[in-house]
């Protein structure tokens, strides 16, 4: 996710993110399939995603460049695209009835948005940072780089509690973009090729999605180019991935990898 600090979000992420080893032998690790790939704006450097009514929502980051985008999935056209104003960076968005919702990185505050227009119609603060959103049908989930996962009164927005994210028993920092799936979240690890599996109700991760090896080739090969995007077709059972300014966005099918004997 961010530019700084760079190195020591490396040393803390292998720390957590070894080889299947020091997964629990019982935590299911699951590979993928590419079923399709669509093209994916290479100056896009994502922070949210979701799929509505044959449609992708986009949020791009850095000050100065951060956009809210409509997107059509086939062609990777922008439909709909407004600029965020150059003192935030902007961050995760996810859809509300007819608003939708939008956070920024370090400046503690979120916007509420029409959802066709994607013109401001109020303001919200909160203590931290903002990094990303995703919804069930009954609240609101917001990541903050740390292994706590918000939820959020979707009217109020106010912050109801917390789920705190564990893998094997240890807290998992760096939790970033999110998505419901079928009852789970799900949720990139920055700086990681892992989109981990998270049980709502107690926060421990139940399966691990390894996307090593997905970056397209001709996507660049700066660091901060990096896995971080997940959107969901709920009636059409598709998965949606893609990265920072990777020139492909994927459709991908999940596969358990057999158990390390």
């Amino acid at each position: 996710m961010r530019l700084a600090c760079l190195a020591a979000v490396l040393l803390a992420a292998i720390s957590f993110f070894l080889p299947r080893p020091a997964f629990a032998a019982d935590l299911p690790i699951y590979d993928y399939q590419v079923v399709h790939a669509y093209p994916h704006d290479v100056g896009a450097f994502t922070e949210g995603l979701f799929y509505k009514d044959g449609f992708l929502y986009e949020s791009t980051g850095l000050a100065g460049h951060s956009s809210i985008r409509k997107v059509d999935l086939a062609t990777g056209e922008v439909i709909r695209s407004v600029q965020v104003p150059s003192k935030y960076f902007g961050e995760g968005i996810v859809d509300w009835g007819k608003e939708l919702i939008s956070l920024t990185y370090q400046t503690e505050v979120g916007f509420v948005r029409d959802f066709d227009t994607f013109a401001v119609k109020k303001e919200f603060h909160y203590v931290g940072e903002g990094w990303a959103l995703t919804r069930d049908d009954k609240h609101i989930y917001m990541s903050d780089g740390t292994p706590d996962i918000r939820v959020l009164n979707p009217t109020t927005l106010n912050e109801e509690r917390r789920i705190h994210v564990t893998l094997n028993g240890k807290p998992v920092t760096y939790v970033n973009e999110l998505e419901w799936v079928k009852g789970q979240i799900y949720a990139n690890v920055w700086q990681t090729t892992w989109i981990l599996r998270i049980d709502p109700a107690t926060g421990n991760v139940v399966g691990v999605i390894d996307l090593k090896g997905l970056k397209p080739a001709d996507t660049s090969d700066d660091t901060d180019a990096v896995a971080n995007g997940i959107a969901y077709d709920a009636k059409g059972d598709r998965l949606f991935v893609t990265g920072k300014n990777w020139t492909k966005l994927f459709e991908i099918r999940l596969k358990e990898r057999p158990a390390a004997k």
